[in-house]
Protein backbone atom coordinates (compact mmCIF):
# COMPACT_ATOMS: atom_id res chain seq x y z
CA UNK A 1 0.00 0.00 0.00
CA UNK A 2 2.58 2.35 0.67
CA UNK A 3 3.98 1.82 -2.54
CA UNK A 4 0.83 2.67 -4.06
CA UNK A 5 0.58 6.08 -1.87
CA UNK A 6 3.99 6.83 -3.10
CA UNK A 7 3.58 6.00 -6.65
CA UNK A 8 3.09 8.94 -9.41
CA UNK A 9 0.89 7.34 -11.48
CA UNK A 10 -0.55 4.33 -10.65
CA UNK A 11 -1.09 3.26 -14.37
CA UNK A 12 2.57 1.44 -13.60
CA UNK A 13 1.29 -0.19 -10.57
CA UNK A 14 -1.66 -2.06 -11.57
CA UNK A 15 -0.28 -5.16 -10.88
CA UNK A 16 0.61 -4.22 -6.94
CA UNK A 17 -2.98 -2.27 -6.77
CA UNK A 18 -4.83 -6.10 -7.93
CA UNK A 19 -2.83 -8.17 -5.82
CA UNK A 20 -3.63 -5.99 -2.73
CA UNK A 21 -7.19 -5.37 -3.64
CA UNK A 22 -7.04 -9.36 -3.96
CA UNK A 23 -5.58 -9.94 -0.88
CA UNK A 24 -6.66 -7.09 1.52
CA UNK A 25 -10.22 -7.50 0.01
CA UNK A 26 -12.64 -4.49 -1.22
CA UNK A 27 -15.92 -4.00 0.05
CA UNK A 28 -17.53 -6.22 2.76
CA UNK A 29 -14.37 -8.40 1.89
CA UNK A 30 -12.45 -5.38 3.01
CA UNK A 31 -14.16 -4.01 5.97
CA UNK A 32 -14.45 -7.48 7.63
CA UNK A 33 -12.27 -10.84 7.99
CA UNK A 34 -15.06 -12.55 9.81
CA UNK A 35 -18.64 -13.26 8.60
CA UNK A 36 -21.47 -15.22 9.81
CA UNK A 37 -24.18 -16.77 7.33
CA UNK A 38 -27.70 -15.87 8.48
CA UNK A 39 -31.26 -15.19 7.11
CA UNK A 40 -29.43 -16.66 3.78
CA UNK A 41 -27.00 -13.82 3.84
CA UNK A 42 -23.45 -13.36 4.83
CA UNK A 43 -23.25 -10.82 7.55
CA UNK A 44 -19.62 -9.07 8.53
CA UNK A 45 -19.17 -9.29 12.21
CA UNK A 46 -17.76 -5.77 13.31
CA UNK A 47 -16.34 -7.15 16.12
CA UNK A 48 -15.67 -11.03 16.03
CA UNK A 49 -13.68 -12.98 18.79
CA UNK A 50 -9.85 -11.68 19.61
CA UNK A 51 -8.88 -14.71 20.50
CA UNK A 52 -4.65 -14.88 19.05
CA UNK A 53 -2.47 -18.05 18.67
CA UNK A 54 -0.46 -17.20 21.03
CA UNK A 55 -2.81 -16.97 23.90
CA UNK A 56 -3.30 -21.09 23.09
CA UNK A 57 -1.16 -23.44 24.56
CA UNK A 58 -0.41 -26.61 24.10
CA UNK A 59 -1.74 -29.05 21.83
CA UNK A 60 1.26 -28.39 19.53
CA UNK A 61 1.37 -30.93 16.93
CA UNK A 62 -2.82 -30.14 16.13
CA UNK A 63 -2.05 -26.44 15.98
CA UNK A 64 0.83 -27.06 13.83
CA UNK A 65 -0.99 -29.20 11.36
CA UNK A 66 -3.91 -26.92 10.98
CA UNK A 67 -1.84 -23.66 10.59
CA UNK A 68 -0.17 -25.64 7.87
CA UNK A 69 -3.32 -26.57 5.68
CA UNK A 70 -4.11 -23.01 6.22
CA UNK A 71 -0.83 -22.12 4.39
CA UNK A 72 -1.37 -24.01 1.73
CA UNK A 73 -4.90 -23.07 1.04
CA UNK A 74 -3.59 -18.97 0.97
CA UNK A 75 -0.85 -20.40 -1.26
CA UNK A 76 -3.03 -21.50 -3.80
CA UNK A 77 -1.96 -25.42 -3.12
CA UNK A 78 -4.36 -27.98 -2.41
CA UNK A 79 -5.78 -28.07 0.98
CA UNK A 80 -7.70 -30.50 2.93
CA UNK A 81 -11.00 -30.28 5.00
CA UNK A 82 -10.28 -30.91 8.72
CA UNK A 83 -12.23 -31.91 11.15
CA UNK A 84 -10.85 -31.00 15.16
CA UNK A 85 -12.19 -33.96 17.24
CA UNK A 86 -11.91 -34.41 21.25
CA UNK A 87 -12.65 -32.78 24.49
CA UNK A 88 -14.44 -30.45 25.60
CA UNK A 89 -12.80 -27.25 26.64
CA UNK A 90 -9.63 -28.17 24.63
CA UNK A 91 -9.76 -24.82 22.46
CA UNK A 92 -10.68 -26.40 19.32
CA UNK A 93 -13.13 -23.64 18.23
CA UNK A 94 -11.08 -21.03 19.54
CA UNK A 95 -7.80 -22.40 17.57
CA UNK A 96 -9.86 -21.81 14.39
CA UNK A 97 -11.11 -18.43 14.91
CA UNK A 98 -7.46 -17.46 16.07
CA UNK A 99 -6.33 -17.96 12.51
CA UNK A 100 -8.08 -14.84 11.27
CA UNK A 101 -6.17 -12.91 14.23
CA UNK A 102 -3.32 -11.21 13.62
CA UNK A 103 -0.86 -13.93 12.55
CA UNK A 104 0.94 -14.90 10.12
CA UNK A 105 4.37 -14.93 8.56
CA UNK A 106 6.11 -11.71 9.27
CA UNK A 107 7.28 -11.26 6.09
CA UNK A 108 3.87 -11.83 4.52
CA UNK A 109 1.82 -10.05 7.13
CA UNK A 110 -1.25 -11.96 8.90
CA UNK A 111 -3.32 -14.60 7.34
CA UNK A 112 -6.10 -12.13 7.52
CA UNK A 113 -4.06 -9.77 5.65
CA UNK A 114 -3.07 -12.21 2.38
CA UNK A 115 -6.75 -13.09 2.26
CA UNK A 116 -7.98 -15.34 4.95
CA UNK A 117 -11.77 -14.89 5.72
CA UNK A 118 -13.83 -16.94 8.06
CA UNK A 119 -17.23 -17.94 7.76
CA UNK A 120 -19.37 -19.86 10.44
CA UNK A 121 -22.54 -21.59 9.82
CA UNK A 122 -24.80 -22.62 12.35
CA UNK A 123 -25.73 -26.29 12.48
CA UNK A 124 -29.57 -25.10 11.04
CA UNK A 125 -27.58 -23.52 8.23
CA UNK A 126 -25.93 -26.20 7.06
CA UNK A 127 -28.49 -27.32 3.75
CA UNK A 128 -27.05 -24.01 2.51
CA UNK A 129 -23.81 -24.98 2.30
CA UNK A 130 -23.81 -26.08 -1.17
CA UNK A 131 -25.20 -22.39 -2.73
CA UNK A 132 -22.19 -20.27 -0.07
CA UNK A 133 -19.93 -21.97 -1.44
CA UNK A 134 -20.83 -21.70 -5.03
CA UNK A 135 -21.14 -17.58 -3.85
CA UNK A 136 -17.72 -17.84 -2.43
CA UNK A 137 -16.27 -19.91 -5.90
CA UNK A 138 -15.10 -16.66 -8.15
CA UNK A 139 -14.11 -14.44 -5.20
CA UNK A 140 -10.35 -13.46 -5.06
CA UNK A 141 -10.67 -14.43 -1.05
CA UNK A 142 -9.49 -17.69 0.33
CA UNK A 143 -12.38 -19.04 3.00
CA UNK A 144 -12.54 -21.13 5.92
CA UNK A 145 -16.74 -22.15 6.72
CA UNK A 146 -16.38 -22.89 10.25
CA UNK A 147 -19.29 -25.49 11.99
CA UNK A 148 -18.65 -25.40 15.42
CA UNK A 149 -20.04 -28.17 17.41
CA UNK A 150 -20.72 -30.59 14.55
CA UNK A 151 -23.34 -33.73 14.58
CA UNK A 152 -25.99 -35.08 12.94
CA UNK A 153 -29.20 -37.29 13.76
CA UNK A 154 -29.65 -40.45 11.46
CA UNK A 155 -32.38 -38.34 9.01
CA UNK A 156 -30.28 -34.81 8.87
CA UNK A 157 -30.78 -33.44 6.24
CA UNK A 158 -27.14 -30.77 6.76
CA UNK A 159 -26.47 -34.34 6.46
CA UNK A 160 -26.43 -34.47 2.81
CA UNK A 161 -25.14 -31.16 1.87
CA UNK A 162 -22.29 -31.30 4.08
CA UNK A 163 -21.32 -33.99 1.90
CA UNK A 164 -21.74 -32.43 -1.36
CA UNK A 165 -19.53 -29.75 -0.13
CA UNK A 166 -16.90 -32.54 1.40
CA UNK A 167 -16.94 -34.37 -1.20
CA UNK A 168 -18.30 -32.34 -4.36
CA UNK A 169 -21.09 -33.06 -7.01
CA UNK A 170 -21.44 -32.24 -10.41
CA UNK A 171 -19.61 -29.12 -9.61
CA UNK A 172 -15.86 -29.42 -8.48
CA UNK A 173 -15.20 -28.53 -4.65
CA UNK A 174 -14.04 -24.28 -5.16
CA UNK A 175 -10.46 -24.42 -4.87
CA UNK A 176 -10.59 -21.27 -2.45
CA UNK A 177 -12.30 -22.47 0.48
CA UNK A 178 -12.00 -25.08 2.77
CA UNK A 179 -14.66 -26.79 5.77
CA UNK A 180 -12.88 -26.44 9.16
CA UNK A 181 -15.45 -28.57 11.56
CA UNK A 182 -14.93 -29.03 15.63
CA UNK A 183 -17.01 -31.63 17.52
CA UNK A 184 -16.71 -34.13 20.19
CA UNK A 185 -18.14 -36.88 18.85
CA UNK A 186 -15.70 -39.27 16.87
CA UNK A 187 -18.60 -40.66 14.64
CA UNK A 188 -20.49 -37.47 13.59
CA UNK A 189 -24.06 -39.38 13.17
CA UNK A 190 -25.44 -40.48 16.63
CA UNK A 191 -26.05 -43.94 16.10
CA UNK A 192 -28.18 -46.01 18.16
CA UNK A 193 -28.56 -49.90 19.03
CA UNK A 194 -31.41 -50.37 17.07
CA UNK A 195 -29.73 -48.96 14.22
CA UNK A 196 -28.03 -52.48 14.47
CA UNK A 197 -28.90 -54.91 11.74
CA UNK A 198 -31.34 -58.00 13.34
CA UNK A 199 -32.79 -60.51 11.54
CA UNK A 200 -36.59 -58.53 11.87
CA UNK A 201 -39.59 -58.25 9.56
CA UNK A 202 -39.37 -54.93 7.04
CA UNK A 203 -35.24 -54.44 8.20
CA UNK A 204 -33.48 -53.26 5.38
CA UNK A 205 -31.67 -56.04 3.50
CA UNK A 206 -28.28 -53.83 3.55
CA UNK A 207 -28.43 -52.34 6.49
CA UNK A 208 -24.75 -52.45 7.54
CA UNK A 209 -23.95 -50.80 4.76
CA UNK A 210 -26.10 -47.49 6.09
CA UNK A 211 -24.64 -47.82 9.78
CA UNK A 212 -21.00 -47.53 7.49
CA UNK A 213 -21.79 -44.85 5.58
CA UNK A 214 -22.69 -43.14 8.99
CA UNK A 215 -19.73 -44.16 11.30
CA UNK A 216 -17.49 -43.32 8.26
CA UNK A 217 -18.83 -39.46 7.83
CA UNK A 218 -15.76 -38.00 9.87
CA UNK A 219 -13.49 -39.85 6.83
CA UNK A 220 -14.84 -37.35 4.79
CA UNK A 221 -12.93 -35.01 5.75
CA UNK A 222 -8.76 -35.11 4.86
CA UNK A 223 -7.78 -34.26 8.04
CA UNK A 224 -8.49 -35.43 11.66
CA UNK A 225 -7.09 -33.24 14.66
CA UNK A 226 -7.20 -34.92 17.49
CA UNK A 227 -7.42 -33.03 21.16
CA UNK A 228 -6.91 -35.26 23.94
CA UNK A 229 -8.53 -34.56 27.84
CA UNK A 230 -5.64 -32.70 29.56
CA UNK A 231 -3.58 -33.95 32.44
CA UNK A 232 -3.04 -32.04 35.14
CA UNK A 233 0.40 -31.16 34.00
CA UNK A 234 -0.87 -30.05 31.14
CA UNK A 235 -3.48 -27.95 33.09
CA UNK A 236 -1.15 -26.33 35.35
CA UNK A 237 1.17 -25.83 32.16
CA UNK A 238 -1.93 -23.40 30.67
CA UNK A 239 -2.99 -21.67 33.90
CA UNK A 240 0.96 -20.63 34.44
CA UNK A 241 0.86 -19.70 30.69
CA UNK A 242 -2.08 -17.43 30.83
CA UNK A 243 -0.91 -16.14 34.45
CA UNK A 244 2.31 -14.41 32.68
CA UNK A 245 0.24 -12.90 29.85
CA UNK A 246 -1.94 -11.76 32.29
CA UNK A 247 0.95 -10.44 34.11
CA UNK A 248 -0.72 -11.32 37.74
CA UNK A 249 1.98 -11.72 40.67
CA UNK A 250 0.87 -14.54 42.70
CA UNK A 251 3.50 -17.09 44.46
CA UNK A 252 3.47 -20.63 42.23
CA UNK A 253 2.51 -22.81 45.26
CA UNK A 254 -0.47 -20.74 46.13
CA UNK A 255 -1.36 -20.69 42.28
CA UNK A 256 -0.98 -24.58 42.12
CA UNK A 257 -3.13 -24.99 44.75
CA UNK A 258 -5.81 -23.35 43.98
CA UNK A 259 -6.19 -24.13 39.91
CA UNK A 260 -6.15 -27.84 40.83
CA UNK A 261 -8.69 -26.98 43.87
CA UNK A 262 -10.85 -24.77 40.72
CA UNK A 263 -10.86 -27.18 38.26
CA UNK A 264 -12.26 -29.97 40.97
CA UNK A 265 -14.93 -27.99 42.03
CA UNK A 266 -15.80 -26.69 38.63
CA UNK A 267 -15.16 -28.20 34.70
CA UNK A 268 -12.09 -30.69 35.58
CA UNK A 269 -9.00 -29.60 33.43
CA UNK A 270 -9.21 -28.14 30.35
CA UNK A 271 -8.10 -24.98 28.58
CA UNK A 272 -11.33 -23.49 29.31
CA UNK A 273 -11.24 -23.89 32.80
CA UNK A 274 -7.26 -22.56 33.26
CA UNK A 275 -8.72 -19.87 31.10
CA UNK A 276 -11.74 -19.00 33.44
CA UNK A 277 -9.94 -19.26 36.29
CA UNK A 278 -7.35 -16.75 35.52
CA UNK A 279 -10.31 -14.35 34.53
CA UNK A 280 -11.00 -14.96 38.25
CA UNK A 281 -7.99 -13.79 39.16
CA UNK A 282 -7.71 -11.20 37.39
CA UNK A 283 -11.44 -10.04 38.53
CA UNK A 284 -9.27 -10.59 42.48
CA UNK A 285 -6.65 -8.39 41.41
CA UNK A 286 -8.61 -5.18 40.01
CA UNK A 287 -10.94 -5.35 43.23
CA UNK A 288 -8.25 -5.46 45.75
Amino acid sequence: MARLVAAESWAAELDVFFDHCRQRGVGCWGRYRAFRWQGAQLRGIAQPDPVRLDQLFGYDLPKQQLLANTERLLRGQPALNVLLYGSRGAGKSSLVKALVNGFGEASQGSFAQRGLRLIEVAKGELAQLPAIAEQLRSVAQKFILFVDDLSFEADDEAFKALKVVLEGSASARPANLVVYATSNRRHLVREFFDDRPRPKDAAEIHQWDTVQEKLSFSDRFGLTLTFGPADQDEYLAIVRHLVVQAELKIEPADLEFRALQWATRHNGRSGRTAQQFVAWLQGENLSS
